[in-house]
């Protein structure tokens, strides 16, 4: 029996096109309901009324919905964004389909990197953190690479995961030991340790911005990059890429991505492994598509999860993070067990 021919590219990307105007306005919907949706309950004509006509909205309404409610949602569009745009870089530029900032140690290095400010020098101001959060990060994705890329065959796919859920490992651990060793540490360590959009002020929203618009800006730039990376190093540089440069400037993108997402939400893992690939069954495996997808698929996944965990347990909720591994587990677990994992 014949297999179906596939129809040309000019023909797929009006389709390509619509289905991104769909994630479009599935992603605006989100971001309503999760303005209109928390403890306190509100009707809708209230909510929309503290967005379009604040002058008119009692005062208690109009310090929920613009002080609590739209800031938490802009994070999750950002983070969101950040995370699984991190995930789809290190699956390009590893070609590795398990790569993840939450898998390769770099969350890890993040979160390890806060704690040890926080517990040892004191550090309090988002400002003063977040630069050891990307040295942590730094550090770990180093170290994975590394060890990956140690014995005969370089850095290989299953190297590069074995040696990031080691690192994360040992990371945990010592983070685990700060936490546990002071106070204010553990403190901090309380509100992102599962990742949570919870607790964020508008300020800090303002203060994250530029680390993660600069990221998303150099992931962009980075795109037919990787799409050569995807036929080899040796094909790359035939192609006239500087195959050194891309890697370092993709790092630098993934560091900035995930090492600030991480400062504020906390370590927020699977976003970063499952969007990549559910875009791949629309895109294809064009870089160039893939990453804009994926800057919008993303946080329809975690506004779907945040509204999720403000839902389940209401008037109380569970954190975003606890949501996205229940739902992105399933996927983890019927991705590693596919014959085509061992490279993208």
């Amino acid at each position: 029996m014949s297999t179906p021919a596939r129809p040309p590219a000019g023909r797929r990307l009006p389709r390509q096109f619509a289905a991104l105007a769909g994630i479009a306005a599935v992603l605006a919907a989100l971001c309503l309901i999760s303005i209109a949706v928390g403890a306190r309950s509100m009707p809708l004509g209230h909510v929309l009324g503290a967005l379009f006509d604040p002058g008119r909205a009692p005062e208690d309404e109009l310090a929920i919905v613009r002080g609590l409610r739209i800031p938490r949602t802009a994070l999750g569009l950002l983070a969101g964004a950040s995370i699984g745009l991190a995930g789809a870089l290190m699956q390009g530029l590893t070609r590795n389909p398990l790569a993840d900032p939450g898998l390769l140690g770099v969350s890890a290095g993040a979160s390890f990197g806060i704690v040890a400010a926080v517990a040892l020098l004191h550090v309090s101001d988002f400002y003063g953190y977040v630069w050891f959060a990307i040295a942590g990060a730094v550090a770990a994705s180093a170290v994975v690479y590394v060890l990956g890329g140690l014995g005969q065959g370089g850095a290989t796919p299953v190297k590069l995961a074995l040696a990031g859920v080691g690192v994360t490992f040992f990371l945990g651990s010592l983070t685990s030991a700060i936490v546990l060793s002071s106070q204010a540490a553990l403190d901090r360590y309380r509100f992102w340790s599962a990742g949570s959009l919870a607790g964020q002020e508008a300020g800090t929203l303002w203060r994250v911005a530029p680390f993660l618009l600069v990221g998303i800006v150099v992931a962009l730039s980075i795109a037919p990059a990787l799409n050569s990376l995807a036929l080899g190093d040796r094909m790359a540089r035939a192609l006239g890429r500087r195959v050194g440069l891309v890697r370092v400037t993709g790092a630098l993108a993934v560091t900035l991505l995930a090492a600030a997402s991480t400062a504020v939400t906390g370590p927020i893992v699977f976003v970063g492994l499952v969007v990549p690939h559910l875009v791949r069954l629309i895109t294809g495996p064009d870089y160039r598509l893939l990453l804009p997808f994926t800057l919008v698929v993303s946080p329809v996944l975690l506004l779907a999860a945040d509204i999720l965990g403000r839902v389940v347990v209401r008037p109380g909720e569970m954190q975003v993070g606890v949501i996205v591994a229940f739902l992105g587990a399933p996927f983890f677990i019927a991705l590693v067990r596919r014959r085509s994992v061992a490279e993208l």
